[in-house]
């Protein structure tokens, strides 16, 4: 077995849905009214919709105490075992995560097959993710997610009959049974890929650090997802990464080289977005990837501007911040797809942009300069012309507005880091 794949999986539903057929499912939902139930259904839908899936029917249920060996109580069950077979649904996804058992029941009462939530983004994540460190991120994360599960994952696991002949208590060579082979198989597995992890996370490491001693700022774009991180990225850098109008349509960060107004290089990060309620263990598994923003110097929250919930994916955004130590880096908030807003009366510290029109790129890029404003500072010199390769410096880490050839050398008006302004400070004017 390869490094990217996964002899355990959740079902065949995922694996089958295709763009060009999406196949029918049911949602099934308990509203216990600890959240906003109906905007829930609506990110589970869209999440459905990401993998293939069209959700074309609902069954919630308001309940204060759930059923514990399906959740929903006897009627509903019944209620959503017609839908099932009405609709002709090829699975059913419920709005929250469940037990082993619990999807072994619901999917023998439902004859269908049954996920959850999690197992949604999983399946989302293992198929989208294009990097070695993210495949290795979303196995490693769907094999911690089975292993308690492995006893309701499907008939495939059911357990080996046993025992020696002889009859009373003779069991001579009984064996292992064929769940404890795959628990073992699972925790070898986990230990693999966590060695390997910390590997690519040591190399990680390393090129964080050479970022440091370049001094190079980085930017990360965090958000919940589908607000558009990957296009702002693709506006303001001119890179073409994938963008699609999906959830989690990027799920590996890429990082861009940008030159900001003053001349200062930035590297620009793009990060898997948000949902909520992702589950803790996730952005656990997650954290290798999402801690570019841990140690960026600035981060960017992006939102939905047309969003009428882009309040509420802020407040998913900074949960997960607050999860990863980030709350004293600088943040600038920025309501992205403003285009579609029919109505602009945001605070004036939200800066609006567009990355389809291109509206308030500049404002961004200014205010991104303002807050890195003490990496450079803007200088004259005269080089004399035996000094001239400190112009290379200066053009390769700094920018040149205006360069002028005299009698005693050449006259540079540019931009220089702090850090290198000790090499000019004899040849300022």
């Amino acid at each position: 077995m390869t490094d990217n794949t996964t002899e355990l999986d959740f079902g065949t539903t995922a694996q089958k849905a295709t763009d060009a057929e999406k196949l029918p499912v049911v949602l099934l939902a308990l509203d216990q009214g600890r959240y906003d139930m109906a905007r829930s259904l609506d990110e589970l839908r869209a999440l459905a919709d990401a993998n293939g899936m069209d959700a074309v029917a609902e069954v919630v249920q308001k309940r204060a105490t759930p059923e514990a060996a399906t959740l929903l109580g006897e009627g509903k069950i019944a209620e959503a075992r017609l839908v099932c077979q009405n609709v002709n649904a090829a699975a059913a996804i419920f709005d929250g995560e469940l037990t082993g058992s619990q999807i072994r029941n619901l999917s023998a009462a439902l004859q269908v097959e049954v996920l959850d939530r999690t197992m949604l983004i999983l399946e989302i994540f293992r198929a989208r993710a294009t990097t070695n460190e993210g495949k290795l991120q979303t196995e490693l994360a769907t094999l911690r997610y089975q292993l308690p599960r492995l006893q309701g994952l499907g008939e495939a696991l059911s357990r080996q009959g046993g025992g020696g002949g002889g009859g009373g208590g003779a069991r001579r060579g009984a064996g292992e049974t064929k769940l404890e082979l795959d628990r073992r198989h699972l925790h070898h597995r986990i230990e693999h890929l966590e060695g390997r992890l910390k590997e690519l996370e040591k190399r990680r490491g390393e090129t964080r650090r050479a970022r440091q001693k370049n001094n190079v700022p980085v930017v990360a774009l965090v958000g919940y997802t589908n607000v558009g991180k990957s296009s702002l990225l693709n506006a303001l850098c001119g890179e073409q990464i994938f963008e699609a109008d999906m959830l989690f349509a990027t799920l590996d960060p890429t990082a861009r080289k940008l030159v900001l107004p003053s001349g200062l290089q930035i590297i620009l990060v793009d990060t898997v977005g948000f949902v909520s309620r992702l589950p803790h263990h996730l952005v656990e598994a997650f954290k290798s990837t999402l801690e570019e923003a841990a140690f960026a110097d600035v981060i960017v929250k992006v939102a939905d501007a047309g969003d009428a919930q882009a309040a509420e994916q802020l407040a998913v955004t900074d949960d997960v911040l607050g999860s990863l130590d980030c709350t004293d880096i600088p943040q600038l908030v920025v309501y992205n797809k403003c285009d579609t807003a029919n109505t602009v009366a945001f605070d004036p510290d939200i800066l609006l942009t567009s990355a389809k029109t291109g509206y308030g790129l500049p404002a961004l890029l200014a205010k991104l300069d303002e807050v890195l404003n003490h990496r450079v500072r803007t200088i004259e010199i005269v080089l004399p012309y035996d000094k001239l390769a400190l112009a290379d410096i200066l053009r390769s880490r700094g920018s040149v507005a205006a360069e002028e050839y005299r009698e005693d050398g050449v006259y540079y008006r540019g931009t220089v880091k702090i850090d290198d302004l000790h090499r000019f400070e004899e040849f300022l004017v």
